[in-house]
């Protein structure tokens, strides 16, 4: 099932077909975009991107982090295509142009995450197999790369390699601590109060200023990203469940057992971002100690999304990239 996909009824307004241009973020060129359904029958959005440079290095699917969309990772597309790579994006259910998941809400939700490694495989069964050169590969950031690690029985069929920039394996100093808030996001979710939203949150630029942020330093990606949000509102996530965070608890947890990291013979390459206050470095770190094929990176300074940090930091990211996935030096 391709971009022909037939629509079926969300369970709240009608996410975009197309994809959002910006003036500061155009919609790079050879691009197919559309939907997908899962197989527990989710509406998952989706844009192909074909590569433009030769040789042709294979393919690479990205697995976004918590509230992100396709549009914001039109930089790294062109960034991959510019290495011989074709591109997959796509959004996770309950976000961006996904299908959402609270009737008339757009906080963010769900059950567990292997709901998550749902939409991955749809994805990478409809879309990138079927209709992308290999060899494949995955590049993930934050929630993505916690996805992709519970799914790495499935994955390991279809990646050569996996890249995780900042991956979610425990919670940063930007929130309060994971044994504090796990138990009590666990009795919450048990007695029917899943759907409350953490925080009420703004995500209009006037109500995001750039001084001190915690996701990067570099103050024109950071205005393009709210500029998007400014444009396209119904791409926005808004703040996260009490259920989301319990689902998050429980993968995070499941991933930290120590029989679950010697299980993994996916090869990883984790980059952390040295002044991350939104996922835990050391948890990565840790976790990449006991796996069999895993490396670990870490850049020092660099805020959460390295992929949208200063041109210092995102140099030696995307050399960290060049040296792990091979064919791929830029």
């Amino acid at each position: 099932m391709t971009e022909a996909t037939q629509r079926a009824a969300p369970c709240s307004p009608d996410p975009p077909m197309d994809l959002v241009a910006h003036p500061k973020n155009p919609i790079p060129t050879g691009v197919h975009a559309g939907f997908v359904t899962t197989d527990d029958g989710r509406r998952i959005r989706y844009a192909r991107f074909d590569a433009v440079e030769s040789p042709l290095q294979g393919t690479v699917t990205i697995f976004q982090g918590r509230a992100e969309f396709i549009e914001k990772y039109f930089e790294t597309v062109q960034d991959l295509r510019a290495r011989g790579f074709a591109v997959v994006a796509f959004d996770w259910r309950g976000q961006g142009g996904s299908e959402r998941l609270i009737s008339g809400s757009r906080r963010g939700y769900v059950d567990s995450f292997e709901e998550y490694v749902h939409d991955a495989m749809a994805v990478i069964e409809q879309v990138s197999l079927p209709d992308c050169p290999g060899p494949h590969y995955g590049l993930t950031h934050s929630m993505g790369g916690l996805v992709a690690l519970l799914g790495h029985k499935r994955l390991r069929t279809v990646f050569e390699r996996v890249v995780m920039c900042a991956p979610l394996f425990g919670l940063g100093k930007f929130a309060p601590s994971e044994s504090f808030v796990g138990p009590l996001a666990a009795v919450a979710t048990l007695t029917g109060f899943a759907e409350r939203p953490l925080a009420l949150t703004d995500t209009k630029a006037a109500a995001n200023p750039f001084e001190g942020n915690p996701l990067t330093h570099d103050a024109h990606r950071f205005e393009r990203m709210m500029a998007l949000l400014d444009k396209a509102p119904e791409l926005d996530t808004g703040p996260a469940t009490i259920g989301w965070l319990n689902a998050a608890c429980r993968a995070m947890r499941h991933v930290r057992e120590d029989g679950f990291a010697p299980q993994v013979s996916l090869p990883v390459l984790f980059v952390a971002a040295g002044a991350d206050e939104v996922v835990s470095s050391r948890a990565t770190e840790e976790l990449a100690s006991r796996m069999r094929a895993a490396g670990f990176v870490e850049i020092p300074g660099a805020r959460h999304e390295l992929m949208a940090e200063a041109k210092r930091f995102r140099e030696q990211f995307w050399a960290a990239f060049d040296a792990f996935i091979p064919g791929s030096e830029g």
